[in-house]
């Protein structure tokens, strides 16, 4: 037993349910009693409810004249735990066995998991723990036993995992599936999803259009992918990790994605995929399961889910307790619209970049980038204006009320040219350039490091009209949407700033287009400026950024490449290996470094806000639906964390838990109110109506008139 910690079960369980590899495992020595006397005797497990849907009775099996090893080993097939009460020589225990499940349920305050023996006829029961339970059943129960008055709300809350509540989202392989499998990769983007092989993005959009279900499969995607990426079921990718682009945009709308498959090779010109002695070609199905990682063969059978009503119960619960807002990373009006329904309070992070690649688009930017002089320049730049006003105006429109953060240009412009032969014939012939300049230019603009290179504010230093023609496209779509009675809230977002100067320039080409628009429109709309820190220089100078910034928003994406020397698109190959080695105890894209990259934001937010005290300080990489990250920004006094809109149930869940589990920060007032005896709940203070329980010592949550309760204003 306890060399058993170590065995690659127990490691692949601990790697899973973030258990520390340090702990050990405990071994009990105890009599044993014996359920293989005869058939009076019997061994089983049950659940005081329905593991799988959360309703209420026992729940399990047994078998009789049997030892424990039996029934798991599944050498015979098990009878119902309601057959229990049939058998003669068994009523007498099943009926003890009914009564103890409700009594130690009572006890417990949660549904329990419980093994027993019979021994000619008597019961014996060997263990009782907290159940296993899906996110749906989870839901449930919490709500039920609330209802019940074995708990309160708060307790209901924190007994629901948030991770589980993306069950309650996306799509999932049917249990019962046997498709073979092809190969495994990184979990990025949870769901699963069937359709056809395809290879070329060009492709996928082709055959999305028409309605087929596509698997885009690549080595990795970039920006210029996003209109294949967009219309495909799933994304599959050789290389990337957590937060590759690939699994950056996948979660974002939604759509499931495995990375950094590693053992996935990829023939382009021979129109096929292999792994583990098995080739997949182009047109062919796949299905991929972006919670667990796992690319399948042929189109498997799914279980369709869904946010049901319990669940939205329980958020609104949550809700109550929580601190920190919940924004989404959108980029369509689409989307915005779905980022609502799931609870989002704004946009978090608007990437503007993406809205660039369509057919008509990507013309246009090209011919941009592409101007021969400041007039053919300034005319592309004004086709462009008016495509971003729409995009604006319909995401003001769908989050009426609500705050929207919109990140200027942050690619490199590379990004935006053409790759292939064909490609760059095509742009020559549309702009009237010959090839060989198109050739020389698209050279020109090649960097070692790209990353690093020419993007973000560097870009809107060099060219400045590119930031002037978004603000204006910005506070255009504001005017419009304020004159038909649409409250609209833009927030503009200066991406890789290092130096406050590199912000002082672009807040004054923000606010000289914000000066020029309203003029002409005779109304103005108030807006905020800031910055998206995602550079360990901008965090040690955010004292000096935040005097041209009315928020700071921390790109915890990148900031974690920047700080750790990582490149998300190529740690993938040895990450795993330091995780599992221990040297490194999580992804640090999927679960934030706190003590390097967690550290900087803490400098960075003390920083701005001794400088400015009113500051708004945000996340808006994917860290901020993850709950462990989530319960770090909670501490640190972050105001709102953003995510993609399919974790926003997540992440709203994750603040609300950080909040009991962590009820004080330096940022917060503090009212005390006394629990009345008699009373179950105490009265929500604050001048907001939400209430943050301090856990004082001696206090029994379940119990009245213990004493006084903390509330966080």
């Amino acid at each position: 037993m306890f060399e058993s910690w170590n065995t690659p079960r127990a490691v692949a369980y601990r790697r899973a349910n973030g258990i520390s590899r340090d702990l050990g495992t405990a071994v009990t020595v105890q009599a044993m009693v014996f359920g293989n006397g005869g058939p009076d005797c019997a061994t089983g497990v049950a659940f005081t409810r329905d593991p799988n849907t959360g309703e209420p009775g026992l729940f399990g099996e047994y078998l009789t004249n049997a030892q424990g090893e039996d029934v798991v080993a599944g050498v015979r097939t098990p009878q119902p735990i309601a057959a229990m009460a049939d058998d003669p020589l068994l009523a007498g225990a099943a009926a003890e066995l009914t009564a103890l499940a409700r009594q130690l349920e009572l006890h417990n305050r949660d549904m329990q998991d419980l093994e027993f023996t019979v021994e000619h006829g008597r019961l014996w029961m060997l263990q009782t723990r907290a159940g296993k339970r899906t996110g749906r059943a989870a839901t449930r129960i919490a709500l039920d036993l609330s209802r019940e008055g074995l708990i309160n709300r708060r307790t209901a809350v924190r007994q629901v995992d948030p991770a589980q509540l993306e069950q309650l989202l996306h799509p999932q392989i049917d249990p019962g599936a046997t498709n073979q499998l092809l190969a495994t990769g990184l979990a990025t983007s949870p769901g699963a999803a069937c359709g056809r092989v395809s290879l070329d993005p060009a492709e996928a959009e082709y055959l999305g259009d028409e309605g087929i279900d596509v698997i885009l499969v690549r080595h990795e995607t970039a920006a210029e992918d996003f209109p294949g990426m967009a219309v495909s079921r799933g994304i599959l990718t050789a290389r990337g990790g957590m937060t590759s682009h690939a699994a950056v945009v996948a979660r974002g709308m939604g759509i499931p994605a495995v990375t950094g498959c590693s053992e996935l090779r990829i023939d382009e010109v021979a129109g096929t995929i292999s792994a583990n002695g098995l080739t997949v070609h182009a047109g062919d199905e796949i299905t991929i399961d972006g919670s667990t990682g796992r690319v399948l063969l042929g189109r498997a059978p799914m279980v369709q889910s869904e946010l049901e009503g319990e669940v939205e119960t329980l958020l609104a619960w949550a809700d109550d307790y929580r601190r920190l807002g919940v924004r989404a990373n959108v980029d369509t009006p689409a989307d915005a619209a779905r980022a609502r329904e799931l609870g989002a309070e704004g946009i978090g992070l608007c990437r503007t970049e993406h809205m660039f690649f369509g057919p008509e688009r990507i013309t246009r930017m090209r011919a941009m980038i592409f101007a021969a002089n400041p007039v053919e320049r300034r005319r592309a730049l004004a086709a462009l204006e008016e495509l971003q006003t729409g995009d604006f105006e319909g995401i003001f429109r769908a989050m009426d009320g609500f705050p929207v953060t919109i990140r200027t240009l942050d690619p490199p412009l590379h990004e935006f040219l053409p790759h292939s032969q064909d490609e760059i014939t095509e742009l020559a012939e549309q702009i009237g350039v010959p090839v060989a300049e198109i050739e020389a230019r698209i050279a020109s603009f090649h960097e070692a490091n790209p990353m690093l290179g020419h993007r973000g504010v560097r870009l809107g230093i060099t060219s400045p009209e590119i930031t002037a023609m978004q603000a204006r496209a910005i506070f255009r779509a504001a005017v419009a949407c304020a004159n038909d009675g649409v409250t609209v809230r833009p927030e503009v977002m200066i991406p890789f700033v290092a130096d406050a100067e590199e912000l002082r320039r672009h807040r004054e080409v923000v606010d000289a287009a914000a000066e020029l628009v309203f003029a002409g429109a005779g109304r103005s709309v108030p807006y905020l400026v800031g910055t998206m820190i995602e550079l360990p220089r901008a965090a040690l100078v955010a004292d000096q950024i935040a005097r041209y910034a009315d928020f700071i928003s921390f790109g915890t994406n990148d900031l974690t490449q920047t700080a750790l020397g990582l490149s998300r698109d190529d740690s993938g190959r040895f990450l795993p290996y330091y995780v599992e080695q221990g040297i490194l105890a999580d992804d640090p894209f999927r679960v934030l470094d706190t003590a390097g990259v967690g550290r900087l934001m803490e400098i960075g937010t003390e920083l701005a806000r001794r400088e400015k005290p009113g500051i708004k300080v945000g996340v808006c990489g994917e860290h901020g639906g993850e709950p462990a990250s989530v319960a770090f920004c909670h501490r640190i006094g972050l105001d709102y964390v953003s995510c993609s809109p399919f974790r926003v149930a997540v992440a709203r869940l994750a603040s609300a838990h950080a909040a009991i589990d962590h009820p004080g920060t330096q940022h917060d007032r503090v009212q005390i109110v006394t629990l009345a005896a008699g009373a179950s709940e105490p009265v929500m203070a604050g001048a907001n109506g939400n209430g943050i329980a301090l856990g004082l010592p001696g206090i029994n949550e379940y119990g009245a008139g213990h004493g006084a309760l903390g509330y966080l204003d």
